[in-house]
């Protein structure tokens, strides 16, 4: 995957637009284009065709309307981008009362991640340590961090969880968006191919010279039909990663009681 990398654009173009606090005109005719307009029609374009077919021309046949048309509204593709990562953010649901405490709530918030990069792949070529700071954004940031909220951890340990989630999820989600891209393009589902695979490994693995790997693929060949499960690996893995989240809070827990 090609990588693009959000805030890269004229910052304060990029905030006003995110905010929508650039001065309206007062007078003349109501514009044709909104900006979450041409915002949504470039998710389209990008969740059609990945970032590489993404351009302001494209986006301009999408909305029928002359390329030069959109720099009235969006100055260039870098602060487009900006504005796509922050439309898409705010499909997330934050319900307020989730179960399960806060492990519960951290599930639903990697499940949420989970599931917006399986609708929008793209993202996962968007490099965001310099994220656009628009409302979902922060939105976003603000849930998360509400999840974690009064169980001992510091605010910089809070910070710490909810980047290791995010991480995590990224991470997960890459390699499930990699396996759907591999069916597409070979036109063979995972199970036709380890079909195909599995009998020509027998023949030329020597479970004596590699036993645990034998037992072990075999086994995970069985369960998932593939030679790996995207969903079982995720589900696995978070489990894991809220574990370890909970050893750090029990601890915090321990250390604020004094033993």
């Amino acid at each position: 995957m090609s990588t693009e990398y959000s805030g890269t654009g004229d910052p304060r173009r990029s905030i006003e637009l995110l905010w929508g606090v650039r001065e309206r005109p007062r007078r003349g005719p109501r514009p044709r284009l909104t900006v979450p307009g041409i915002a949504r029609a470039a998710v389209e374009v990008a969740d059609a065709e990945g970032l590489g077919g993404l351009s302001m021309r494209r986006v301009a046949e999408r909305l029928d309307v002359a390329a030069m048309s959109l720099y009235t509204y969006v100055p260039g593709k870098a602060e487009l981008l900006d504005i796509m990562v922050d439309t898409v953010l705010g499909e997330q649901q934050r319900p307020s009362r989730v179960p399960g405490g806060w492990r519960g709530r951290l599930e639903q918030i990697a499940r949420q991640e989970w599931a917006l990069y399986r609708r929008h792949p793209w993202l996962l070529q968007v490099a965001t340590h310099r994220p656009p700071m628009g409302p979902n954004v922060i939105a976003k940031y603000d849930y998360e961090l509400r999840a974690v909220e009064g169980l001992g951890l510091s605010d910089v340990e809070m910070d710490s969880v909810v980047a290791l989630i995010s991480g995590y999820v990224h991470g997960a989600a890459r390699g499930a968006v990699e396996a759907a891209q591999a069916e597409r393009r070979s036109g063979m589902t995972d199970e036709q191919w380890w079909s195909a695979q599995a009998p020509l490994l027998a023949e030329v693995v020597d479970p004596e010279r590699y036993p645990i790997a034998a037992r072990v693929g075999a086994a995970a060949g069985r369960a998932y039909n593939a030679p790996a499960a995207p969903e079982h690996a995720f589900e696995f893995g978070l489990q894991r990663v809220l574990d370890g989240i909970d050893v750090l809070i029990r601890r915090r827990a321990a250390a604020g009681d004094g033993s």
